[in-house]
């Protein structure tokens, strides 16, 4: 197998899944540093690293040709296309049990986005009956 040259097409294919995987897993570590809290970066890293190994062991796969180190690098591929996933929903899920917030932008609440949404649209006001009487709330006699 030493002196045996691969493929003209093959060298191809496994250099542009070998580069698109390197590509993607550099995007997962750039996200790592740019986005603003924990689950945006726990988000842009599972995905990204999970597909960028993916593809560089397909690469690997077909550069390798049909031989052991093929069958060993599909394990490693199907090892990873569980335990990626896995280990990073217990990590959002252990986040959130320890009441970590995700971010927002400061001073500005969801709602109020929302509603200002609406009346630029021209939709109904978020809340139409405030203030009039027939919004105040009653309560019954006590007896």
């Amino acid at each position: 197998m030493a002196g045996l040259a691969t493929p003209l097409w093959a060298d191809i294919a496994s250099w542009v899944l070998i580069l698109a995987g390197g590509f993607l897993s550099a995007m997962g570590g750039l996200g790592l540093l740019r986005l603003p809290d924990f689950y945006s970066r726990l988000h842009a890293s599972g995905i990204t690293d999970t597909m960028g190994a993916w593809l560089l062991i397909a690469g690997m796969m077909v550069q390798a040709g049909l031989t052991q180190v093929t069958i060993k690098l599909a394990l490693m591929a199907i090892f990873i296309f569980f335990t990626s996933p896995t280990s990073t929903h217990a990590l959002a899920r252990a986040a959130l049990a320890t009441r970590l917030k995700p971010w927002t932008r400061a001073g500005v609440n969801s709602l109020d986005v929302d509603a200002a949404n609406r009346e630029r649209l021209g939709g109904p006001p978020a809340n139409p009956g405030a203030g009039s009487p027939s919004s105040t709330t009653v309560t019954a006699p006590s007896p």
